[in-house]
């Protein structure tokens, strides 16, 4: 997968999309957790973060709405997909994340969505996330801090569309599971 801007120049450090989602307990403190332990981390360093979005849950057994936000970050050097497990298996660890059922309700959840133009068939973190342009909840926010970036490679499409196309195609009920809580104001980041 490789990343591009709006001119087709393709970014020149690694970039890396993050999705955070929970439905249970403090959903925006969970989330800001999420963002307050990458943007502390010394492997990389936030550069925007979208807005909240309230979301119906996809799959697993009848919960409640999720909140959802996308982070992109960038790192000077090539982590490895045992920095990124580590990374990502710590924040949820410090949100109290217990996995009992496949999709269901959970304090955190930490997805990593892309890394630059990498692409990793391994079973404990394929890249790119095999199913995140599938989801609303995903592209709608990814859109928004990345509406020109256009994603291509991988099985996920061939004709790379910018990201605030592919949220403009989304259909109607598609659009609808997907709903930004402004009032909830911004996740915070120090960059």
């Amino acid at each position: 997968m490789s990343y591009f801007d709006a001119d087709d120049h393709i970014y020149d450090r690694e970039l890396i999309s993050f999705s955070i989602g929970s439905n249970l307990g403090d959903r925006v403190g969970y989330l800001q957790l999420a963002v307050d332990r990458l943007d502390e981390s010394d492997l990389l360093e936030v550069q925007a973060v979208s807005a909240i979005y309230e979301t119906d849950p996809v799959g697993g057994p009848e919960q409640d709405d999720f909140f959802n936000a996308v982070v992109i970050a960038k790192s000077e050097r090539h982590l490895t997909i045992a920095e990124f497990l580590d990374l990502i298996r710590s924040i949820e660890q410090d949100a109290n994340r217990v996995r009992m059922v496949r999709n269901g309700p959970r304090t955190l959840d930490v997805d990593v969505l892309a890394v630059g133009d990498r692409v990793s068939d391994d079973p404990d973190l394929l890249l790119p996330h095999p199913r995140a342009l599938e989801r609303a909840f995903v592209i709608v926010p990814w859109a928004e801090v990345s509406p020109k970036l256009r994603v291509s490679g991988g099985d996920l499409m061939n004709d790379p569309k910018p990201l605030a196309e592919q949220a403009a195609d989304l259909s109607d009920e598609d659009q609808a599971s997907v709903r930004k809580r402004e009032d909830l104001g911004p996740l915070r980041f120090t960059n």
